[in-house]
Formats: structure tokens, sequence, C-alpha cells
């Protein structure tokens, strides 16, 4: 039996944000070969993900603790979708299609989000990164995550007043 319990779900948090990529996961999948993938991923806000596809394979995204941004867009990097989820504003879960260009962004420290997708692990080509995006570890991926972050905000403020 495999579980996901308060003390790992701390234990991630805590080496996410001691982590230079401000990002920590916990496999429940036996290995990289297994045909379904499961992680939980600690995400800290400053951390990024640059945003990319997999073509292979669908995504299913469970906020575990804290809240996130789901964004997908097209080939030219034009926003098709936001999504937010976890909190009280937010989805409790989000499965997009294989191919979809997207990326996360945590919104609260302490984040978790559970992963599901079809194995085997495949590490994400450099030609399924999205070459409109900034690489990792530049000044202009800094500002994409800072500017995906008032993104949720504008989008919680809009769910707000349709409640």
């Amino acid at each position: 039996m495999k579980t996901l319990g308060t003390a790992l779900l701390d234990s991630l948090a805590d080496a996410a944000r001691g982590s230079p990529r401000q990002r920590s996961h916990h496999n429940l999948h036996p290995s990289h070969e297994a045909p379904i993938q499961r992680l939980a991923i600690a995400m800290e806000p400053d951390t990024y993900v640059r945003p990319h596809r997999h073509r292979h394979t669908w995504e299913l995204l469970i906020p575990l603790r804290g809240r996130f941004l789901f964004t997908a867009f097209d080939d030219q990097g034009v926003v098709q979708s936001r999504q937010l989820l976890g909190g009280t504003d937010g989805l409790s879960a989000l499965e997009f299609d294989a191919g979809t260009w997207h990326t996360v962004t945590s919104l609260e420290s302490g984040s978790v989000i559970f992963e599901v997708k079809e194995g085997p692990y495949v590490p994400v080509p450099e030609s399924d990164m999205a070459g409109w995006s900034p690489p990792e570890g530049t000044p202009e991926a800094a500002r994409f995550v800072k500017a995906m972050r008032a993104e949720a905000v504008q989008l919680s403020r809009e769910s707000a007043r349709l409640v």
C-alpha cells in the first residue's frame, strides 16, 4: 500500500523550499518504465515550469495542498485556457490531452500537486519545450512566473464576481 499523508507532504514542501529549482517530487510508480506515472510534486511560487507538451500522453493534475494556475497555449504561445486548481475558488482536478502546450504555476508556498500520466517516463525533449517561452534560469523566466501569478490573481477576481 502506498499513501500520501501530512508528514510526507510537509517533507516534500520543505525539500522544495530548499531546492534551487523550488520543486521536489515523490513517485508512487515503481520505476520510470511503469505504464502509468503517478507522483506528488511540491512547488514553491518562484519555481518555473517552462511551457511544454507531452506528445505521447494525456495528463491529470490534482491539487493536494495549496493553489495552482494551469495555463494552456496554442502553438504560437497565445493563451487558450487558464484554470485555477485548489483552494476554495479552484478545480479539484484537471485532465488535458496529449500535445497540449502547458505550464503550471504555484500560487502559495507549500503547494503540492498530484500528477498522473502514461509511461514510461520520457524526459521532455527540447523540441517539446515551447520555443516562444524563456529558458529556465533566465531573468525572462522569473518575469514569466510573475506574470502568470498576476494572471491568477485576475482570474480569481473574475471567478469571485461570477459567484
